[in-house]
């Protein structure tokens, strides 16, 4: 019997061919599979990464309430274009802490991996508030009512131990000053030695330049740390473990 014959044997006989599929899909998941077991972790530590500070994370909340992710990625491929129009490539390491995480599937505005530091504050407000202004092809809708959303960060504590409770490594200390820092973040006259301390690299300003603090001024904390944690002039990857 040649091995056409044996193949036609096999899918002449369902619970033969079932049988069979089921070994081949065993085998195939245990070997990649198996292997993780052995694995501390399957994500590449990085100098410089670290849970995202309290008005950064409301300022994600904000983003993916807004549905952002729906028209821009958050993932660069290492392909030559994407690398050389938005930066280093993403690692996985930057979206360890997203829960859930923003590479997104479609591009109808650019990708904003390396957004963090690339526009002013201004620029920011101004575009978020009325997009056609600095961007005259945009389709963007406008989103100036977040200027007229105050926050005070009342509920800060549990949306910090939602994550805790999914794997983000938030500190009991952290947890304590969640509103503390929250606040402070975005008070330029405020001491922000333990929030620096606690998040290093968190940039602290009025982000919408008014005296209350708003929503503005959480997305833009969001928007100015992306892709600013870590260092790429210094970054040597891991070869494969």
């Amino acid at each position: 019997m040649g091995i056409l014959d044996k193949h036609k044997h096999i899918e002449t006989h369902a619970t033969l061919l079932l049988v069979l599929s089921f070994l081949v899909v065993t085998i195939g998941g245990l070997v990649q599979i198996v292997p993780l077991f052995y694995l501390e972790n399957t994500i590449e530590e990085v100098e410089g990464m670290r849970p995202y500070s309290p008005l950064e994370l409301t300022g994600r909340q904000i983003y993916v309430r807004e549905g952002c992710y729906v028209c821009h990625s958050q993932m660069i491929r290492p392909m030559r274009d994407e690398v050389e129009r938005y930066g280093h490539y993403s690692l996985a390491a930057e979206s360890m802490y997203d829960h859930p995480f923003q590479w997104g599937s479609k591009r109808t505005g650019p990708d904003l991996a390396r957004v963090g530091g690339r526009y002013s504050d201004d620029w920011h407000v101004q575009h978020l508030t009325a997009p056609k202004s600095v961007v005259p092809e945009s389709i963007m809708p406008p989103y100036a009512f977040l200027l007229n959303r105050t926050i005070d960060g009342e509920y800060i504590g549990d949306l910090l131990t939602a994550h805790r409770t999914v794997g983000v490594p938030y500190t009991d200390v952290m947890m304590e000053n969640a509103r503390t820092d929250f606040l402070a973040q975005a008070d330029p006259n405020a001491d922000t030695s333990d929030l620096l301390e606690r998040y290093p690299g968190a940039q602290v300003r009025n982000f919408d330049g008014q005296p209350q603090l708003t929503e503005m001024d959480a997305i833009i904390a969001y928007l100015q740390m992306l892709g600013t944690l870590v260092d790429f002039e210094t970054f040597v990857p891991v070869a494969n473990r």
